[in-house]
């Protein structure tokens, strides 16, 4: 690798003096190796692979950006993969901790009886009034009626901090009452 590294510093150095057939062969060089880095990252992390080509597509994007910050004596490799790992972390940023699960799995396991689907609602309600009046009018907008924090925010006449402290602290009330029964 120490010979292809060696290569892709003086293609860089050719690439910022102006030759663009450098940088077409450096980005080309680059890619493969980018895009397997990519997708061990995913792997070790517990994400899909399938996304590893975008993340090569931000590095290579951050690389065309960024070139001019490249210091022409030092080595090209080091420069590139610190990039690479500050994007696959980024990445991973975006996507967070996510599990998904085939519903499928566990299709026989919900329940699907028409009696008990109007219970749930009810126990919601019945929840939802042990609340403050502001804290259960929240809730019910942004949980059961779905709305955004901005639209409860208009509809109550409130700050979108306060919607969100409401929300907040009716969330909170309502998780140790659930503890406690």
């Amino acid at each position: 690798m120490r010979e292809g590294e060696d290569e892709w510093t003086g293609l860089m150095r050719l690439a910022i003096s102006g030759d663009d057939a450098a940088y077409y062969r450096l980005l080309k060089a680059v890619t493969p190796v980018l895009r397997a880095a990519a997708r061990r990252g995913l792997m070790r992390a517990g994400q899909p692979v399938d996304q590893a080509e975008d993340i090569v597509q931000d590095i290579l994007l951050a690389v065309h950006l960024k070139r001019h910050t490249w210091d022409a004596d030092a080595p090209f490799a080091p420069w590139l993969f610190a990039i690479a790992r500050n994007k696959l972390i980024d990445s991973l940023r975006r996507r967070g901790r996510r599990v998904f699960v085939n519903i499928d799995d566990f299709a026989e396991t919900l329940p699907g009886e028409p009696a008990n689907q109007g219970a749930p609602a009810n126990e919601v309600a019945a929840q939802l009034q042990t609340l403050p009046a502001r804290q259960r009018d929240v809730l019910q907008s942004i949980a059961v009626e779905a709305a955004s924090i901005k639209d409860t925010a208009a509809k109550f006449s409130m700050s979108e901090g306060a919607v969100r402290v409401a929300l907040h602290r009716g969330l909170t009330s309502l998780t140790a009452r659930l503890r406690e029964q």
